[in-house]
């Protein structure tokens, strides 16, 4: 059997270098499915820290009470009381209104108020001022947020959980909103504070609708569901001067 010729020292060389770049390009085969691996794991990765996050900030609140969510009542200032006006004074939806107060509390309004069913609003998906006030006629309590409030997600996702603990259509005890409060819809809060709670009280809910009428607030620098247990629990659904409206 013939034997193979012995290598020239220049066979030898470029038998070496084909060796190398066969190599090189196994290297950087290796190199390329190693990337492209770690890519698609952060591609994987960026898509479930949102579910994920979600998924723990539902755990984090789950099963509390509303006056377990967020600040301690200390939070809020006392509560304010005015005179108020606009019982059943309809204009339709789109009529310019200008509310004195920041937020409102009573007035004219809307003639319909938004249903029971969404506890809950961000951004400009916000019913109109007029439509959220005929709401307060019938009896809801509106926790209304700043700009600033808006802007910090750890802060919304408190009122999320609180607006949560009144889920449900049937049971009156649970007219409730939370919106947000903008630049565009009037004045500022008080310096410092970013949330307000507001309702429609007829002066208490023994006068059925015969009391004086008055509008109420409690602002407050921080979500506070104790403090909107308390606020509840004295102006509750009965004590406005539509009660027994959705």
């Amino acid at each position: 059997m013939a034997k193979n010729p012995p290598k020239t020292d220049r066979q030898a060389v470029i038998d070496d270098l084909r060796k190398k770049q066969k190599s090189a390009e196994r290297r950087r085969g290796f190199m390329i499915v190693g990337v492209c691996s770690a890519i698609a794991l952060l591609i994987v990765g960026a898509a479930l820290i949102q579910p994920i996050k979600n998924y723990l900030d539902e755990k984090e609140f789950e099963g509390l009470a509303v006056e377990d969510i967020g600040a301690p009542a200390s939070a809020c200032q006392p509560i304010e009381t005015k005179p108020a006006d606009g019982e059943q004074d309809h204009v339709p939806p789109g009529t310019p209104i200008l509310y004195e107060d920041a937020p409102p509390a009573f007035g004219q309004h809307y003639d319909m108020p938004d249903t029971m069913e969404r506890k809950f609003y961000r951004g400009t998906d916000r019913p109109p001022l007029g439509t959220l006030v005929h709401n307060l006629e019938h009896g809801y309590t509106v926790m209304w947020y700043d700009e600033t409030a808006a802007e910090d997600e750890a802060v919304m996702e408190q009122i999320e959980a609180i607006a949560d603990n009144f889920e449900g259509t049937s049971n009156m005890r649970l007219k409730f909103k939370a919106v947000p409060w903008t630049e565009a819809d009037g004045g500022a809060f008080p310096e410092g504070q970013h949330i307000a709670l507001t309702h429609w009280s007829v002066g208490g809910a023994e006068n059925a609708g015969q009391g004086e009428h008055v509008g109420v607030w409690q602002y407050c620098s921080e979500p506070s569901g104790a403090a909107l247990k308390e606020f509840m629990d004295t102006y509750d659904y009965m004590d406005s001067p539509e009660p027994n409206a959705m």
